[in-house]
């Protein structure tokens, strides 16, 4: 079960953390990843530890995930699946808010999102199959403190987008899902965010501890494999039971 032999995959945002576990994940299971991010020499790096590709894209820009899809048909033959894990964040108070900023991560975390969804939906449409996955986040339906109403406003908007694609295109055999993790301790995040911190966003979780970004990989390759034909239009998430409790 939940094999992709010979499946083609993009994973975008493949050289982060998740995105990384989840290129792994993939290939683990049999699929031909192709590794695309904005930073070329991390994805390379990622890309070569599953004999997979590395392809540099802007996802703010149309062009450019148009020219990644066609080199991924090119070298591929096609797409199968599409993750888009990647994503930015500023934290920031709402009266603090920095507009500029707001621009900028609506436009890597929305509209970097919906222009790939677009660009690689149609090369699925033509082939009547397809599988897409969004990342999301417990932000996306959970409040917080802490600064984190940019972020939230931009998982939110992502989450719509899977419901919305899901709907108008399960008539050409394709599934849109996404999936929705809580706190993953990859070594960014640890960098990022201070010891108490971290120990306060543990205790909010069932199991008192953080996500593996493996949990992530192992959602995605459920949701890309054919034991999840049915599944459409969901926001799975990897939460430690975080939004069972609110």
């Amino acid at each position: 079960m939940f094999r992709l032999d010979d499946k083609v995959a993009i994973v975008i945002g493949g050289a982060g953390g998740l995105g990384e576990a989840v290129v792994k994940a993939y290939s683990e299971q049999g699929a031909k990843v192709a590794v695309a991010d904005v930073n070329i020499d991390m994805a390379k790096k990622v890309a070569d530890s599953v004999n997979g590709k590395a392809y540099a894209v802007d996802v703010t820009k149309e062009e450019s995930v148009k020219e990644l899809a066609d080199s991924v048909i090119k070298e591929f033959g096609t797409i199968d699946i599409l993750v888009n894990a990647h994503g930015i964040n500023r934290k920031m108070l709402a009266l603090e808010m920095d507009f500029g900023a707001w621009d900028t991560v609506f436009a890597v975390n929305v509209r970097g999102v919906m222009i790939p969804c677009k660009v690689i939906g149609e090369k699925m449409i033509e082939r009547k199959q397809g599988r897409i996955i969004n990342f999301s986040s417990v932000r996306g339906i959970r409040g917080t403190d802490g600064g984190n109403v940019l972020y939230g406003a931009t998982k939110g908007a992502v989450d719509m987008i899977t419901r919305m694609l899901a709907a108008e295109w399960a008539q050409y055999g394709i599934n849109v899902n996404a999936v929705g993790p809580s706190v993953a301790l990859t070594e960014n995040f640890k960098k990022a965010v201070a010891p108490e911190r971290l120990e306060l966003l543990k205790s909010k979780t069932l199991f008192k501890r953080f996500l593996d970004p493996e949990d992530v990989g192992v959602a995605c390759v459920y949701l890309a494999s054919d034991e999840a034909k049915n599944i459409t239009g969901l926001i799975h998430y990897v939460d430690g039971g975080l939004t069972a409790i609110g």
